[in-house]
């Protein structure tokens, strides 16, 4: 394959990145040139161009003004004049889209090969690609590292820096709209920041995490000219460091973790804090928001009296970065990551991999991080209190630091940029070429299984699940989970499961099918029947009178689905019926685990999902397999004549008397779906008559 990137934003060279010199110079840079590295690593990708537009002066230089920069044999970046011969901002790229659009046609005419597949990062690059699709059918990729929306919502619309974001929202609406997929980094960002756009499809969003080289950043590789630039600043340099690593941009919050550890005696008493706020000589030489950031730093260090205990130091290299983290790491501190919304989160990984403890917001990536690798807290980033609290809470725990360090470590496994490539490489391929749909017939079995702790929980019997179900020729494959759509994709993608035919997904209250091109399409239809009856809104604002309820996290929340922790209150799911029924409201209650809730419109369940699924393909009863494990199973398996209760089952599922019918495995996890697969194969199925 021939991959051409689109990037317009910021100053993009392959050496020596500038990174922090503008508001546009940052992890989206560091992520494009680790994806070409790793991409050219790749046996099916064999072309690799980056292109970007060619600027020049206003203290850059000419490097950025070289029409073509070598990186290796396959690999260069290309830039392209525009009308403008300015850097630019991201907020006035907008008026260059003719003139660049013009200039990579006539850059693609005199190619000795066209590319296979533009992959456009950030909106202006998008909305370019998708007017070369139209010119010229390029399949294109789009990835948007950040969205307009999400900052509109953070600085609402009479903010300095939400201005002109409605220009820039509609420009990512049409890059979204003609992408041929789009790349997430997060559930985050693919389920909550792409929702509220109007060209929103979630079948075509994949959540592909970056990868990152964490190797440098494990161990203690401090360095002392980095330790003294920092210590210069403290009384007491021995003292727990609290760290933050980030462009001193307004989204970035810098400022409400010094109002946290301001506001704390408790932290001044046994931490430092250093913010490493990109590069700097002069204040008054930067642009506007940083500047303006960088001085609200500065005034609260005076406001708080914190002269001895904050260390900013004015400039660092990308290679003393491992460095910064081991200072840290070393005097057993934390990493603090407080952004008002976070797309992805590298610099928590590269944290994590270092062995700090992290507190992060929870807004965006960081919550996939930390549920991964259980290394952290997450906050609210616009509480102050929150994050210092937090912050306190570990490193007032020794017991808590260590297990959150050692966590860490789980970072470089579930974040490889070769894992990722193999990944973005299935699908760059399903856009280029996407496999021809093959007449088959009715699948003869439709096999549904539950995803955590039934299908998924061992690796062996995972592994072994997929070398046997590529096997079962005559057997549809489905899923039915308490996790959302693209929750689910991810996981059975990193235990390399097969996507399956259909998903049932949020406990039911959402069905996708596979199609062409291996898109999913949401089933409408279902989502019309379950609506009937349906008031959301009622049922949220009773249930938050209720005691004993904890709301799980925003991406939890459905359409269809309210979902919540409770305290281990036995009776909590009958309390929630007897106050929905006073209320007059409908709904299913699902109690599963001993401490999830789910409230789903009454017609919703992994039972009538199943039902629903089991007419799509006109299969008899007796031609439906299900499998699960909990206590958010029970409808599936009970409603279901083939049930198989996997040997590791909770919630008391085999002592059920409705669920006496049930087979129940001898073996655990995906060991025992195979195992009761077998059991039921050996009853005669018949396939269905025309």
């Amino acid at each position: 394959m021939f991959i051409l990137h689109l990037a317009l934003q910021g100053c993009l060279r392959a050496r020596e990145v500038e990174y922090g010199v503008n508001a546009d110079t940052g992890g989206h840079i560091r992520y494009l040139l680790d994806l070409v590295a790793a991409s050219g690593r790749h046996p099916a990708i064999d072309r690799i161009e980056i292109v970007t537009r060619a600027f020049r002066g206003s203290g850059h230089g000419d490097a950025y003004a070289q029409p073509i920069e070598t990186i290796d044999a396959t690999t260069r970046i290309v830039r392209l004049s525009s009308p403008s011969n300015d850097y630019l901002p991201k907020e006035a790229l907008w008026r260059e889209h003719d003139g660049i659009v013009d200039a990579l046609v006539a850059h693609l005419a005199a190619l000795d090969r066209r590319p296979d597949l533009i992959h456009a990062h950030y909106a202006d690059a998008g909305a370019i690609a998708a007017e070369i699709r139209a010119r010229l059918g390029i399949p294109y990729l789009f990835t948007a590292h950040s969205l307009g929306l999400v900052k509109q919502k953070a600085f609402g619309t009479d903010r300095a820096e939400t201005r002109g974001l409605d220009r820039r929202i509609a420009i990512e609406d049409r890059a979204i709209a003609a992408a041929d997929a789009i790349i997430a980094s997060s559930r985050d960002e693919a389920e909550i920041q792409f929702a509220g756009y109007p060209a929103y499809d979630p079948g075509r969003i994949r959540i592909v995490p970056p990868g990152s080289d964490l190797t440098l950043f494990a161990g203690d590789r401090t360095d002392p000219a980095v330790d003294a630039r920092i210590d210069r600043f403290l009384a007491d340099p021995s003292k727990p460091v609290i760290l933050a690593i980030a462009r001193p941009v307004s989204k970035k919050n810098l400022a409400a973790l010094v109002h946290a550890y301001g506001r704390s005696p408790a932290l001044r008493a046994i931490a430092n804090l250093v913010i490493v706020a990109g590069t700097r000589d002069d204040l008054r030489t930067l642009e506007p928001e940083l500047a303006g950031n960088m001085v609200e730093l500065l005034e609260l260090i005076d406001r708080y009296d914190l002269y001895g205990s904050v260390a900013l130091p004015k400039s660092h290299s990308p290679d003393e970065v491992p460095s910064i983290y081991a200072h840290a790491r070393v005097r057993r501190g934390v990493f603090v990551n407080p952004a008002l919304n976070e797309p992805f989160g590298l610099t928590l990984l590269e944290a994590a991999a270092s062995g700090l403890p992290l507190v992060a917001t929870d807004s965006g990536g960081p919550n996939d991080i930390i549920e991964g690798c259980g290394n952290g807290i997450l906050v609210d980033p616009r509480s102050p209190d929150a994050i210092g609290q937090a912050v306190l809470t570990i490193l007032s725990d020794d017991a808590l630091w260590d297990r959150y360090s050692a966590a860490g470590a789980m970072a470089a496994r579930l974040y490889d940029w070769d894992g990722h490539v193999e990944r973005y490489v299935e699908l760059a391929q399903a856009v280029i070429a996407p496999p021809a749909p093959v007449p088959v017939e009715p699948p003869r079995l439709l096999l549904v299984s539950d995803i955590d702790n039934t299908l998924l929980g061992e690796a062996e019997a995972a592994q072994a699940f997929n070398l046997w179900h590529g096997d079962q020729h005559d057997m549809a494959f489905g899923i039915a989970t308490g996790r959302s759509l693209h929750s689910a994709l991810a996981i059975l993608s990193q235990n390399l499961v097969a996507p399956p035919a259909v998903m049932i997904t949020s406990v039911g209250s959402e069905i996708y099918h596979r199609a062409h091109g291996g898109v999913y399409t949401r089933d409408d239809a279902w989502s019309a029947i379950i609506d009937a009856g349906w008031d959301r809104e009622a049922i949220g604002t009773l249930l938050d009178t209720l005691p004993g309820l904890r709301p799980q996290s925003p991406l939890e929340q459905r359409r269809h689905k309210l979902s919540y922790f409770t305290d281990g209150d036995s009776d909590i799911a009958q309390r929630v019926r007897d106050a929905l029924s006073t209320a007059g409201l409908t709904a299913s209650v699902i109690h599963s685990h001993g401490r999830y809730l789910d409230i789903l419109p009454l017609a919703a369940s992994k039972g009538t999902a199943v039902e629903y699924v089991r007419q799509y393909f006109e299969l008899r009863r007796d031609q439906v397999i299900v499998a699960g494990d909990s206590g958010n199973d029970v409808e599936m398996l009970r409603t279901c004549a083939h049930a198989i209760i996997v040997g590791n089952y909770s919630d008391g599922l085999a002592q059920r008397p409705d669920l006496a019918h049930s087979y129940v495995a001898r073996t655990g996890y995906a060991f025992g779906i195979m195992e009761g697969v077998a059991h039921f194969r050996a009853r005669p199925v018949q396939r269905l008559s025309a």
